[in-house]
Formats: structure tokens, C-alpha cells, sequence
């Protein structure tokens, strides 16, 4: 009997999803400014679980590392913000603290650019090939095709798109292995974010802060996420670029189907229109636990953690190759600044 937990650290929620082998022994939303202004409450709702293993809010994901070997510089390629930008993550680095102080089985995990299923081409100036709870996503849907279908991991195939409050992603897997992905700050337009920037746009600014990657997405002109529908401007950049990132995948994939995941999802009208939209594959919800708070990423992390901890779910992330992961996300970058940057940070 294996007890995990797996997190989903999301723009507006913190999910907690604990497993007992298949039993669901943990269901819990915490609103992400909680997580922040209580660094304890992490360590308190592991505690509270008898977690044997938690796969941790890991950020833009680093190879399999135990919370006893996080400094500075695994917080730094987690998190990618520089010394001296105004976004901080004081409240994240002081849940770090707390669960290493209380000596907690907590592990942190890749991201998509971390895995060696990944060819090198792809990975050419890319840091953001899906963030580590995008692969989390993808841990679930290869498991969800593989028990609707009858097959084993290594016969799955599909796309994961994943419209989540901040950012749009996808990823495709081809044999039960992530073998390409567009993460939400590469791809197109998200809910919060751009998405990836033009290149003049970058000159013409001269410079900004983290913070100018939550912003410029369809919700400055459409405001709540149930006025997307209403705002045909908003409605139409947001699936288009949807389908758009989905579409380049394709190049890489021939998707047995495209899985949709997400917060913004469900809201009423966008599944539907992602549907009408795509014709390359039949679109499907993508299917996990019976749970009632807790998003897909963070039963994917459950996953993940319990075939790390040599639970039911083993071969899964030996199929995926998750604990072959290596090198950090900046590796791939063509341009000698990068290199100046890794060495003041010590990678």
C-alpha cells in the first residue's frame, strides 16, 4: 500500500490530490494567495495525509530531485525569476523550508524539456516545452487512454491540450512517451498570458519583469472567464490559438485522438468549440479520478508519485522515462547571454 500526494501549484489554486493505491484519500483546493500568506499549510495537509511521497509544486520542472537537495539554484530553475524582479516567491520558497525542516518525502519533477524522449532539434532554443504540471496532465492522459482503450501505455497516442486559468499548453505523446509540446509561454494566446511574444514586441518594451507573462491574454478584453463566449473578438483568438498550437504538434504526432484539459475547459461553450474547430482526431474531456476539487495535474502528480514511490503506476512513469530526465531548461539556447546567466546562478 503506497500513500502519495500529488500537487498542482496553478495560478489560482494550489490542488492537493492523495492516492491509497487507487482510493482517493485526499480532495483539497486551497486558493493560491493562502498558499502564499501561510507557508505552513502545505506541510500541515502532508502531515495530515501520512503521505509516503509527494511529487511537489515543481514550477518549470527539474530532473527527479528530493527536497533535501533544493538551494538555490534548483529554486531558481524552478521558478526562472532573476534576482531583483518584483514577482517574488518568498511564499513558495518558505513552504520549501518548512517541508525540508520537517524532513518531508517530497520529490520535485521534470518538465517536459527535461526528458530524453524529447529529440535534442526540438528542445533548440525552447525553455518552455510544457511546465512540470503539463506533464503531470500528460501522466494522466496516457493512463486515461490506456484504461479506456484496453491497451498498454506504449500503444497510446494523442495530443493534450490544456486550457488552464494562466496558460494554454500542449503536448503529444506518441508510444506512450512525450516526444514534443508547446508550453503557454511559447505557444499562442492564453486565458492570462500572450503567450509567446513577438520578437520586436520584446525590443519595442526594452525590458520587463516576470509579472508581463501573466498578462496580455484574452481576459483584458473579455474579463471573467464566462464572458468569453459573449466577446467574439476574445472567443475567437482563444480557440484558434488553441487549435493552432494543436495543429503544429501534428507535424511531430499522428494523434489517436485530442485530450482537453483544464480549468477555462469547462467553462460552458469552449470544449464545444475546441470540438467544432478540430478535425484532424474526435476531441474527448480528459478523464481521471472521481474527485471533486482537485484539477487533472494534480492527480497526474498523484500518479507520478506512486509509480516513483514503486506503487501500481510504476510502469507508467518507466514508460514515460521520468526518472531518466536530465540538464536544466536553459541548456538549448542558442545565445552566449544565457550562458553568462547560468554561471551566476551556479548551473
Amino acid at each position: 500500500m503506497v500513500r502519495v500526494i500529488g500537487i498542482d501549484p496553478g495560478t489560482k489554486s494550489f490542488d492537493f490530490c492523495g492516492l491509497d493505491n487507487d482510493r482517493i484519500i485526499l480532495d483539497r483546493s486551497v486558493p493560491t494567495r493562502d498558499i502564499a500568506d501561510e507557508p505552513g499549510l502545505i506541510p500541515e495537509i502532508i502531515k495530515e495525509t501520512g503521505a509516503d511521497l509527494v511529487a511537489g509544486p515543481s514550477g518549470f520542472g527539474i530532473p527527479l530531485t528530493g527536497i533535501q537537495d533544493i538551494g538555490e539554484r534548483e529554486m531558481f530553475l524552478m521558478s526562472l525569476i532573476k534576482k531583483g524582479d518584483k514577482k517574488s516567491i518568498l511564499g513558495m520558497r518558505r513552504s520549501i523550508d518548512r517541508m525540508r525542516q520537517d524532513r518531508l518525502p517530497v520529490v520535485f519533477l521534470p518538465g517536459v524539456v527535461h526528458l530524453p524522449t524529447v529529440p535534442y532539434y526540438r528542445k533548440l532554443n525552447k525553455i518552455d516545452m510544457g511546465t512540470a504540471d503539463k506533464l503531470c496532465c500528460t501522466a494522466l492522459g496516457i493512463h486515461d487512454q490506456s484504461r479506456r482503450l484496453g491497451t498498454s501505455y506504449s500503444e497510446t497516442s494523442f495530443i493534450l491540450l490544456e486550457m488552464g486559468y494562466g496558460y494554454t499548453a500542449a503536448v503529444a505523446v506518441e508510444e506512450g512517451k512525450v516526444i514534443d509540446g508547446i508550453g503557454g509561454s511559447t505557444g499562442n494566446i492564453g486565458f492570462l498570458s500572450m503567450g509567446g511574444m513577438d520578437a520586436e514586441l520584446a525590443y519595442l518594451l526594452g525590458g520587463f519583469n516576470k509579472e508581463l507573462a501573466f498578462r496580455g491574454g484574452v481576459e483584458a478584453i473579455a474579463g471573467a472567464p464566462e464572458k468569453l463566449i459573449g466577446n467574439e473578438n476574445a472567443l475567437n483568438a482563444y480557440l484558434e490559438g488553441a487549435v493552432k498550437d494543436v495543429m503544429s504538434l501534428t507535424v511531430s504526432v499522428e494523434p489517436e485522438e485530442i485530450l482537453v484539459s483544464g480549468r477555462i475547459s469547462r467553462v460552458g461553450g469552449i470544449f464545444e468549440g475546441i470540438k467544432e474547430r478540430t478535425g484532424i482526431a474526435s476531441v474527448r474531456r480528459l478523464g481521471g479520478f472521481r474527485v471533486s476539487n482537485v484539477k487533472e495535474a494534480a492527480q497526474g502528480a498523484a500518479l507520478i508519485a506512486n509509480g516513483i514511490a514503486g506503487g501500481g503506476y510504476k510502469e507508467l512513469i518507466d514508460v514515460m522515462r521520468i526518472k531518466e530526465a536530465k540538464g536544466t531548461s536553459l541548456d538549448y539556447i542558442l545565445l552566449p547571454e544565457i550562458e553568462r546567466l547560468k554561471e551566476e546562478y551556479g548551473i
